[in-house]
């Protein structure tokens, strides 16, 4: 179509009614995939979850369930979503709809995760930074008593020994849990009593969220470059709290009990299932995320070789964090003459009570404060801003037409990133740590990873054709992979996370932050109480 427009000086001219559209799009280096999606799967998991979990089920033992998923479920559906997205050239939903309508969906459930994802898991970005501000001052605000936060039970004490000063307080509690609960979160006594906006945290959720924009505001051409740094610049902070670590008095204890095998523990199922969670989790797998990634690789990259090298990193990373991480916790045990049962945590327990306790009894406090929280941040920024590109790209891809325009995909950048914002503000209210915690338990719950999971193998095993898209991809690396990743979508995968659904069915516990909120049950009148307090 044509219209007519007014020269600046006499006249008119035809012009067209439609912009250009622009082009869609790709890495201009193998680096760049390598690093995005490095940066994706590399996060806060490998950090706080995997070295606990690893403690906790069997040590050294542990590693044969994580393995056994590893190999079963893991690299299987990495390579069968970075594949299939490089492929097909689309995003997390259109990729689908090409190889099979019928499953088109997955591509919106996996979304419905990213975007849920996209709410809450920056807020462990806007607690980091909260930290990381609070870090530039000689005497941390969490190693003493002294503050307006604290209360007459918060009690200074490097080392305990109970049996030595048996007048203790049972009630005390130390100054690093006053200021997480007091000062960071200022807590409030259930989510039924919501209280008022921590106007400190949403200030930092609000640099979160501009980091994160601009890191992958005009799509691949700022994320290929931003990726440099934010994927690489973890592992200096990690590998400089490593040697640190291992330097410290009680080191050997922590390491001890990291990797001491326990065999008797893999009797227990609770074990297996911890295994494929971290799997799941740590590869971020059925989000549309390595898929969206992928499809913006060229069309002969050697995405199987690529894959597998990820992998190997990802698992070698959290590995490795495990030393870093109980080497500390051993120094911690050793300082407060405490069995390291004590002093182990997980997840933001570890980040913002465990860590902060430990480094605030080393010289120098403040100087690895700020690299351990700088290192949160940025292990944290990589998987937020991956997730928010694909459910762009996953979004752009379905409606080219409309937002393939000149300033048009930015805008709606921006508009996910407002909206996200001012959902993320509910979990930063005196509250909403208990909103959090509903987030983070259902909303990319292993359950629902898991159903994702069996559907896209039996799409591209069973409706698709696993040798149809064999011969797809050695069109495009130029040679067949082994037998064996086309045998675990077939067969392996799919029946590893049905026998994984069925014992998760089985052990499912409330969820709870160490408070009873009554809520009443959908099926029967009588109310049933539901713990929404989680200790950390």
């Amino acid at each position: 179509r044509l219209r007519l427009v007014q020269h600046h000086s006499t006249g008119f001219l035809w012009s067209t009614s439609e912009e250009k559209m622009e082009e869609r799009g790709q890495w201009s280096n193998k680096l760049e995939f390598i690093l995005s999606v490095a940066g994706s799967i590399i996060g806060l998991g490998n950090v706080w979850r995997f070295p606990y979990l690893c403690y906790k089920n069997g040590g050294g033992a542990f590693l044969i369930p994580y393995l056994i998923f590893l190999f079963t479920c893991g690299v299987p559906v990495f390579f069968l979503e970075t594949a299939l997205g490089q492929y097909t050239s689309e995003g997390g939903i259109t990729c689908w709809r090409k190889i099979s309508p019928l499953f088109e969906g997955l591509g919106y459930g996996t979304q419905v995760i990213v975007t849920l994802l996209n709410f809450y898991y920056i807020i462990v970005l806007a607690w980091g930074i909260f930290y990381l501000s609070f870090s530039f001052s000689w005497d941390l605000a969490w190693s003493s008593c002294n503050n307006t936060w604290n209360t007459e039970n918060c009690v200074e004490f490097q080392r305990r020994n109970i049996s030595a000063n048996p007048t203790i307080n049972i009630n005390a509690t130390s100054p690093v849990i006053e200021f997480w609960e007091r000062r960071a979160l200022r807590i409030s006594p259930g989510i039924d009593h919501m209280g008022s906006l921590n106007w400190d945290l949403a200030l930092c959720l609000f640099i979160a969220w501009v980091m994160c924009y601009f890191c992958i505001w005009k799509g691949v051409k700022s994320t290929g470059k931003v990726v440099y740094f934010t994927a690489t610049f973890p592992y200096v902070m990690l590998a400089v709290l490593l040697i640190r670590g291992l330097t410290l008095p009680g080191a050997g204890i922590g390491i001890q009990f990291y990797l001491y095998p326990d065999l008797g523990r893999l009797a227990d199922p609770q074990v297996w299932m911890d295994a494929g969670t971290q799997i799941f989790f740590s590869y971020a797998i059925c989000l549309g995320s390595l898929t969206a990634l992928g499809s913006y690789n060229k069309y002969n990259n050697n995405c199987y070789r690529d894959c597998m090298a990820l992998c190997f990193l990802n698992s070698g990373t959290s590995f490795v964090a495990g030393f870093a991480i109980f080497s500390i916790l051993g120094f911690m045990s050793y300082e407060q003459n405490v069995p390291i049962s004590e002093v182990a945590e997980s997840g933001p327990g570890l980040a913002f009570i465990a860590y902060p306790r430990a480094v605030s009894m080393m010289p120098f406090s403040p100087l690895w404060a700020a690299l351990f929280f700088i290192m949160i941040v940025f292990l944290g920024l990589d998987s937020q801003f991956v997730c928010v590109e694909s459910l762009a790209t996953a979004i752009v891809d379905m409606y080219p037409a409309v937002f393939r325009r000149k300033n048009r995909r930015e805008l709606f950048l921006l508009a996910v990133v407002l909206f996200s914002f001012l959902m993320g503000l509910i979990m930063l209210m005196e509250g909403g740590m208990y909103v959090f915690q509903l987030f983070d338990y259902y909303a990319a719950s292993g359950m629902c990873l898991l159903f994702m999971s069996i559907f896209e193998t039996v799409c591209i095993a069973w409706v698709y054709g696993a040798d149809r898209f064999y011969d797809n991809i050695e069109d495009m690396i130029g040679y067949r992979p082994g037998p064996y990743i086309k045998y675990c979508w077939l067969f392996f995968t799919p029946a590893t996370c049905i026998v994984s659904v069925n014992k998760l069915s089985s052990m499912m516990k409330h969820l709870g932050f160490g408070y009873v909120f009554d809520l009443p049950h959908p099926f029967s009148t009588p109310p049933s109480k539901i713990d929404a307090r989680k200790t950390l």
